[in-house]
């Protein structure tokens, strides 16, 4: 089936629906995919995180072997 096939299927399937709460969770579905989740964080958060991506692009960061070799020393391992 082609895509235009499985969405004519689709609707007239939904329009067939009776029952509330699935028509419901198909809606809140629907509101999740617009929702974009950066405008949900925080203005704290964005600017924690842009901070963070500037790090990395400017080369501030720690390496994931530096951590591992810094956790075998510091626990003994």
């Amino acid at each position: 089936m082609d895509i235009q096939s499985e969405k004519l299927a689709f609707i007239q399937w939904f329009s067939g629906l009776n029952d509330l709460s699935t028509v419901k969770e198909f809606l809140a579905l629907k509101k999740e995919k617009e929702t974009d989740f950066w405008d949900e964080l925080s203005p704290e958060d964005q600017v924690a995180i842009n901070e963070g991506l500037e790090q990395l692009d400017n080369g501030q960061y720690i390496s994931h072997e530096s951590v591992r070799e810094d956790i075998k020393k510091r626990f003994n391992f």
